[in-house]
């Protein structure tokens, strides 16, 4: 596992930092190379192992940060972040949830009130002692008060793009062991939640022990808050790994019992009950013939349990995708045999909204281009940002910057060996307007109009805002309708039926954004698009190509939404997708 993201913290750390002093300028050279080392295709220890220069040779990377760079894998820690940390002592990742709280603010709370952690910040809240600091108000404290309780819940969360990369870490670790027979990753985690509370692993192995201690030597490991004969916990990446050993005999009705969700598992039960079955961790018993069924965990005939299959053959019906087990009608449908044929990892074509060095990614056209075609898609659409609300300044496109960019992207289609389409992501005003001329967006081969800013709208005003988008002419997809950022701010809350609808009468797609810190639109609205007949593209939004990875994240929660193939447009050739285009 590399330690890109590791080390791209620490600069987004010192960016927030240098921000909540106040500094001009540089907390945004420090964002850059965070994220430039963060989507790098080479482990940062690498560059490293083959000196200063190989580091400086990602993009934003300049002599001063390679130097820290260094710094940090030969001492351990960053000496000047380490003083910033000294200075502005406060849990900036606790404040920051905050919807409305910047690095700025938390500075300016700091050294106004001496504000730290998240309980001082709502008990000065509580206490309208914020409204007293110059550039607050009553409003904005009120505002800081509603949105404690998110940031709270969002605290105890762990995005899924965080813990799924540490998860397959962990898997790789374990399924190298000469002692494990399988292993898997359990819980929400396999069931793609967009957010988890732990990772959960499952071993089929007959020496516990030995695989326990091997748990507790993976690299990543920080801590082990426990370790046991079957059992053991870990903290990696500030993430608990909860590990169970299971005998082989058993694995496939403990990964069963230990991945559905709650309802699903008691529906699942329920089930088995009126067929005289029963159903545990230890595997599927025949108890028809036994007087008290509850007498002990494996009373009865045993019919089943190496495998999860053997757990669902013996109620008849086929295997339910782990995405699906959430007590949502699947059960139903699997005996009724109309599960659907969920769209699967590599049946995307293309990536129809991803972001190059014209506006706010960090590489060019022909490297977009060329990271795309290495994962064998068929086409590729740089869709840079334009101007409007909710863009930083400078960076959103104007219409004259598209002009010149069309002649660019025409250049490098020429000699590219797949299809680049030329489009844009144009923003979605309050009142639904666009911030590009429609003469224009007329001219470009995929309009995405998405929300960024007055993300607060109530529901009525949001859903027609998002219905003016959809019905214009021009616009073919609706890029992350809701604007959320999990774990940061709830975003819109539009009538996802009314936009469903119309989506589907206009022949508008709309996006599930596949980027871990959106996943929007949400599974439960995948499910009603998909339903009404309309049309989802799975978009990563990549701002560099390491992201275009992040595909995997839009895919299943596709399947979660109960997204079959032919509802995705992306997973469509090219043919398919200028046909829905035009």
């Amino acid at each position: 596992m590399s330690r890109n993201r590791e080390v791209a913290a620490l600069f987004d750390e010192y960016a927030d930092l240098l921000d909540a002093k106040g500094v001009e300028y540089k907390p945004r050279s420090y964002r850059r190379a965070a994220d430039n080392i963060r989507g790098h295709p080479r482990p940062i220890e690498e560059l490293v192992a083959d000196g200063k220069e190989a580091i400086e040779r990602i993009d934003g990377v300049g002599d001063a940060i390679a130097d820290k760079v260094v710094e940090y894998f030969d001492e351990g820690r960053i000496e000047e972040l380490e003083d910033l940390r000294e200075e502005i002592p406060v849990d900036m990742a606790a404040l920051t949830s905050v919807e409305g709280v910047g690095p700025r603010t938390a500075g300016d709370l700091y050294e106004a009130l001496g504000i730290a952690t998240l309980d001082e910040l709502e008990r000065a809240a509580e206490e309208g002692r914020i409204r007293e600091v110059s550039g607050f108000g009553e409003k904005t404290e009120r505002n800081i008060l509603d949105n404690i309780p998110f940031a709270r819940r969002a605290q105890e969360r762990q995005l899924l793009g965080q813990a799924r990369p540490l998860a397959d870490d962990v898997l790789q670790h374990l399924r190298a062991l000469d002692a494990v027979e399988r292993a898997e990753v359990a819980g929400s985690i396999r069931r793609w939640r967009e957010t988890i509370g732990d990772v959960d692993v499952l071993v089929a192995s007959d020496a516990g022990e030995a695989v326990i201690d091997a748990f507790g030597d993976w690299p990543v490991a920080e801590t082990v808050i426990e370790a046991g004969p079957s059992k053991a916990s870990v903290r990696a990446n500030g993430i608990r790994v909860d590990l169970r050993v299971v005998v082989p005999d058993e694995f496939g009705s403990a990964l069963q019992y230990f991945t559905g969700g709650r309802e699903h598992n008691i529906h699942l039960r329920n089930v088995a009950i009126a067929r005289g079955l029963k159903i545990n961790e230890y595997g599927i018993f025949d108890v028809s013939d036994v007087d008290d069924p509850d007498a002990g965990q494996r009373v009865g005939v045993r019919i089943g349990g190496e495998t999860e299959e053997e757990i669902y053959d013996a109620l008849d019906m086929p295997t339910m995708p782990p995405e699906l087990r959430e007590d949502a009608g699947e059960i139903e449908a699997a005996m009724e045999g109309s599960l659907p044929d969920l769209v699967a990892e590599g049946e995307l074509r293309g990536d129809l909204h991803t972001h190059t060095d014209w506006s706010d990614g960090g590489y060019s056209v022909e490297e977009m281009v060329d990271a795309a075609a290495e994962r064998g898609y068929e086409y590729h659409c740089v869709s840079d940002h334009a101007t409007g609300p909710g863009i930083v300044a400078g960076v959103g496109l104007s219409e004259e910057d598209l002009e010149e960019q069309l002649a660019a992207v025409e250049a490098v289609a020429a000699d590219a060996p797949i299809e680049v389409f030329h489009g844009v992501e144009t923003n979605v005003d309050a009142d639904g307007d666009l911030s590009l001329d429609d003469d224009l967006l007329a001219e470009l081969d995929v309009v995405i109009a998405s929300p960024h800013s007055a993300l607060d709208q109530d529901r009525e005003a949001a859903t027609e805002r998002l219905l003016r988008a959809i019905e214009h002419p021009s616009v073919d997809v609706v890029g992350h309708p809701t604007g959320r950022l999990l774990n940061q701010r709830p975003g819109l809350d539009p009538d996802v039926e009314r936009l469903a609808a119309a989506a589907a009468a206009n022949g508008t797609a709309l996006e599930l954004n596949a980027n871990p810190h959106r996943l929007d639109l949400r599974a439960e609205a995948v499910r009603i698009a998909v339903e009404a007949g309309a049309t989802i593209a799975i978009d990563t939004d990549a701002h560099a190509p390491a992201e275009l990875d992040n595909a995997r994240y839009g895919v299943h929660t596709a399947r979660r939404g109960w997204a079959e193939t032919a509802d995705v447009l992306n997973a469509r050739d090219v043919d398919g997708v200028r046909a829905f285009l035009h």
